[in-house]
């Protein structure tokens, strides 16, 4: 075997080896952060049930809680998809650029448009369907 073949061997070699750790690590972080989930999600209605299952203030407590948690993640995917919304217009506007100055005989460009209307749609849409934040 040449020279340049068992070079392109070693780089393919190494490729996939790295490809291979690199899913298997994604594999496994994704697995983690749902466990971590799971045990957080547990541990919350344990102590609603401990607290509703009190008299009195305790119940009004909890509920209060469930109320305000529910506002908190509201307002969370609003600015998530506010964000995104921003990055995906931003990158519409860079593809636009990038195109027009790379390919300037054909309107291949107009698909930095199509970005910025994706992104300007989703940075609506952050106002339209997630509810109001009291």
């Amino acid at each position: 075997m040449s020279s340049e073949g068992m070079e392109a061997l070693a780089l393919f070699g190494f490729l996939a080896i790295a490809s291979v750790a690199l899913f298997s690590f994604i594999a496994v972080a994704s697995w983690s952060d749902a466990r971590r989930k799971e045990r957080e999600s547990y541990y919350k209605n344990d102590m609603l049930k401990k607290l509703a299952d009190s008299s009195g203030p305790g119940a009004t407590a909890a509920i209060e809680f469930l109320r305000e948690q529910d506002r908190l993640e509201t307002l969370r995917r609003r600015q998530g998809m506010k964000i995104g919304g921003l990055v995906v217009f931003g990158t519409g506007i860079g593809i636009f650029v990038f195109l027009h100055a790379l390919i300037t005989n054909a309107p291949i460009y107009l698909v930095g448009v199509l970005m910025m209307l994706i992104g300007a749609a989703l940075y609506g849409s952050s106002y339209i369907l997630t509810s109001p934040a009291p």
